[in-house]
């Protein structure tokens, strides 16, 4: 047969056969060692990162249910806050409402009062007097313009009072409005669970956003909110205690005032009375006696014309008898008493002329004075009838007084600085 010739370098030796055999068994032997601690190690590493991850969300979902309480916690604390601040709101709002009221029931006192003094200015001659009433008037409009300074005072302290409230309120409104998102966000958190249909990979999801707080600055945040509004509710309160104590004691004041006035008026009333009547009594009993002077003047005068009669008898007898012829001229008893009834005639006209002329003086001095008195009569008469009405004007205040009362049992509305009779802070 024809000899077959090998191929070069393709042929082993058994050995190399043997060896390569060796080889690859000890390979595929030390490959699987591998793949089974591989195996190994990754079943162990799922064990601990199934727990570990198990444990993670397990103490995630405790965290959140924490922090949801902790949140619900203050949310509950700033709910009460803010609807005592809103409480405290609508009561400082009606006690100054009710100090406006009694700032604006000071307008007609102090209108009376005013009309007053002008009427009494009206008042003539020795009536016009610097009298108990004008001190009393002025004092009252005093007190009614001091009043209305300290009520307005109040008014705008309580103004004043209520910005400031109503800003507490903004911030504990925007805080309570900040919990409730953030709850929202965490019970939304806390119901996600791998199965939601909206979770995903996102980027960067561990950066801390910018503006972030710490848990103590959270706290701490809240905290100052709430002793901010607690220290504006206690300020309120003690500015509510001040304008009701004031109210009070200015109402006291002027119902103090009032009644003096008043008493000083009737007073004076009831002086102007007695004035007049005893004015009138004068005028009666000087007309009186003017019609008996008229009479004695009447009479003084008829006795002068009489008397001027028997002078004139006795002139003309002396006269007659000097015609006696010589020794018949005698100075005789008939002579000296015509000499002597002459004389005494003469005296008697003189005294009866002074005596008609001190009663004419007398009854002209009266009759002059008789008209001033009729003029201080109207004179009196008019300020009475001037006080008469003053009094009258001030049962105005009276009946302001009782009007008030009645208005005061009356209920008034609650409501705040901004309309709103109820808290309502934001849907829940």
């Amino acid at each position: 047969m024809p000899s077959l010739n090998a191929k070069p370098g393709l042929h082993r030796s058994v050995s190399e056969w043997t060896s390569n055999n060796q080889q690859l068994s000890a390979t595929a032997q030390h490959e699987r060692h591998i793949s089974n601690v591989i195996r190994q190690e990754g079943r162990t590493l799922r064990n601990e990162t199934n727990f570990k991850t198990r444990w993670d969300e397990t103490d995630t979902c405790r965290r959140l249910s924490d922090r949801v309480w902790d949140v619900a916690r203050w949310k509950e604390v700033l709910e009460t806050c803010a609807q005592k601040v809103d409480e405290e709101m609508e009561t400082l709002t009606l006690s100054k409402e009710h100090t406006e009221q009694a700032l604006a029931a000071t307008a007609v006192p102090l209108e009376v009062t005013t009309e007053c003094l002008t009427l009494r200015e009206g008042r003539q001659g020795h009536e016009l007097v610097t009298d108990p009433v004008d001190e009393q008037l002025k004092k009252e409009v005093e007190l009614i313009e001091r009043v209305q300074q300290v009520l307005q005072q109040h008014t705008s302290r309580a103004f004043e009072q209520l910005c400031i409230l109503q800003e507490v309120r903004h911030q504990l409104t925007a805080d309570l409005q900040n919990k409730m998102d953030a709850l929202d966000i965490d019970m939304s958190c806390l119901s996600l669970t791998i199965k939601s249909p909206h979770i995903s990979l996102k980027t960067n999801p561990t950066r801390i956003p910018s503006g972030s707080s710490t848990p103590q600055e959270w706290v701490q945040f809240s905290q100052h909110n709430v002793a901010r509004a607690h220290e504006a509710m206690q300020v309120s309160q003690q500015i509510r205690e001040d304008m009701n104590l004031t109210r009070a004691q200015l109402q006291n004041e002027l119902e103090t005032q009032r009644r003096a006035t008043e008493f000083a008026l009737r007073k004076r009333n009831h002086l102007e009375e007695q004035a007049r009547h005893e004015l009138e009594w004068q005028i009666k009993t000087t007309e009186e006696e003017m019609a008996e002077m008229e009479i004695d003047i009447h009479g003084l005068d008829a006795d002068l014309q009489a008397k001027t009669a028997n002078l004139k008898l006795a002139h003309t007898r002396l006269e007659t008898r000097t015609n006696r012829p010589n020794v018949d001229l005698c100075r005789d008893e008939v002579q000296h008493g015509l000499v002597n009834e002459v004389q005494q005639l003469e005296a008697t006209i003189a005294a009866l002329k002074q005596k008609l002329s001190e009663a004419q003086h007398s009854l002209q001095k009266m009759k002059l004075h008789h008209s001033r008195m009729l003029q201080d009569l109207s004179r009196k008469q008019e300020a009475l009838s001037l006080e008469q009405r003053s009094l009258n004007t001030r049962a105005r205040l009276t009946a302001t007084s009782s009007t008030d009362n009645k208005n005061s049992a009356l209920v008034v509305p609650l409501a705040n600085s901004s309309g709103r009779s109820n808290l309502q802070l934001l849907a829940q």
